[in-house]
């Protein structure tokens, strides 16, 4: 499990992140949502280590990554997998190479053991018998696909996405969400996805932050977003006459 508490970051004099809480639930997808520039970047980046707190405390089975000195963070990172907004694949090399890339970094294993762990991650993303391909040669989803591959390649105990679905077709997003809901019950992962897509809120949204302005103004699940009467999430969830329709569809029933 993994607990924020009382975190704060600012930005010169602009406090970005403020007195943010949270639990993290192990074996759930835990989604970070909110409009752009509300905090909920900055919040996984601190949790990361790629920006330092101001204060507060951030614990990974009850140690402060914080206050770690740089082995003990070092031995955080080694159970963290990181799917990027981007995918942030490395453009001159295969398939096969990016996902072995983390295995090369904090594993002594051999080449064949790490290459058993690779043709499996593969496999699990359903892009088996494209190890020789480059980024340049796969689709927007394959290359999302082929990121998540390279983030579990280490068999993490976190895994954190960066806007997974950013860039990507309605029907490619409902894979990727899958895949990510799937790979984090079956290996009981703890997820943490920053997200502004409202589909995989109501979709695979187990345990929900709302930030708003820096804040947690809300918390909750998915059966319970199109039913908060928090006025801010409100109108952060039905911006789209989509969420309208999908709220009086499910009323409805």
């Amino acid at each position: 499990m993994i607990a924020i508490k009382n975190i704060n970051k600012s930005f010169g004099e602009r406090q970005v992140v403020k007195n943010v809480s949270f639990e993290f639930t192990q074996g759930k997808t835990n989604l970070i949502i909110g409009e752009s520039g509300c905090g909920k970047t900055t919040i996984l980046k601190m949790m990361v280590g790629l920006h330092e707190v101001d204060s507060g405390e951030i614990l990974y089975d009850g140690q402060n990554f914080p206050a770690l000195n740089s082995d003990g963070k070092q031995e955080i990172r080694k159970k963290i997998g990181m799917l990027f907004q981007g995918g942030a694949l490395f453009d001159s090399q295969t398939l096969e190479e990016n996902v072995r890339f983390p295995l090369d970094m904090f594993t002594d294993w051999s080449f064949e053991k790490k290459m058993e762990r690779v043709e499996f991650c593969l496999q699990r993303v359903k892009l088996e018998g494209k190890n020789k391909l480059y980024p340049a040669e796969l689709s927007g989803g394959m290359k999302k696909r082929a990121a998540l591959a390279r983030a579990i390649a280490n068999n993490p105990n976190y895994l954190f996405c960066d806007e997974p679905n950013s860039g990507l077709d309605p029907k490619t997003s409902i894979v990727i969400d899958d895949l990510i809901k799937d790979i984090t019950y079956e290996f009981n992962i703890t997820t943490i996805i920053v997200t502004h897509d409202m589909n995989s809120v109501i979709e695979i949204g187990d345990n929900i932050m709302f930030v708003h302005k820096g804040e947690n103004r809300w918390t909750g699940d998915k059966n319970q977003v199109l039913k908060s009467d928090n006025k801010e999430l409100t109108d952060f969830v039905f911006a789209s006459e989509f969420m309208k329709t999908v709220f009086l569809d499910r009323h409805k029933k």
